[in-house]
């Protein structure tokens, strides 16, 4: 299997791999300790971690059409649970454990029937857009508040991470594979980098609440 001969496509890779490496080491700090919300968000970090893997190398090699749309299947699943578990630790700060277990299961299979969009209706980058921006916008919500409120350590670092995310949805959302934004980044990697700032904050509003 060759490397991709696209510019665009190797960065994008090689800034997956770093995104990847950054949520591993993450998911590695969190799983240690106890807890339903450390679980949820080890298993978020995890998830995302091996999403980034596969996107690098989706990027990264020369391959099938057929190859690459099978290895995005696995990666849309991952990321489709991310996301819902980013939902179910936001609403365990807001709401508490009894709450956020409730909501687990729900978001659990919104992850899988968003999977299953992607499996049937291939092409639908937008649905991973619409989906991603309800699961943040909510967060930002729910953070937002909390910061306000003050009862929350970490809340704005919290607050911070998930609107820098939000940017860089956007940042994906309204650039285009395959065309500069900067040297041979284009929206995709583009996205990553920015997306690595919101984990580091994240990370900070994350060791506040310990």
């Amino acid at each position: 299997m060759k490397i991709h001969s696209s510019r665009f496509e190797q960065t994008t890779a090689l800034t997956d791999v770093f995104l990847g490496i950054l949520s591993a080491y993450l998911a590695v700090q969190f799983i240690p300790l106890t807890g339903f919300k450390w679980d949820v968000w080890a298993w978020a970090f995890g998830l995302l971690a091996f999403s980034s893997l596969l996107g690098a190398a989706a990027h990264g090699f020369e391959m099938s059409q057929k190859i690459n749309t099978r290895l995005w299947m696995p990666l849309n699943l991952s990321l489709g649970l991310v996301l819902g578990l980013f939902v179910v630790a936001a609403l365990f700060d807001l709401s508490g454990e009894a709450v956020a277990r409730s909501v687990l299961p729900f978001m659990i299979v919104a992850g899988f029937i968003f999977f299953l969009v992607t499996v049937f209706v291939p092409g639908t980058f937008m649905t991973f857009i619409a989906y991603e921006a309800a699961a943040m916008l909510f967060s930002l919500g729910v953070y937002g508040f909390l910061t306000f409120k003050g009862t929350l350590p970490g809340a704005g670092w919290m607050l911070a991470g998930v609107f820098v995310t939000i940017i860089a949805a956007v940042v994906q959302a309204v650039g285009r594979a395959g065309k500069s934004m900067l040297w041979n980044f284009d929206n995709n990697g583009m996205f990553h980098w920015i997306q690595m700032l919101g984990l580091a904050l994240l990370a900070v509003g994350l060791k506040a609440a310990l």
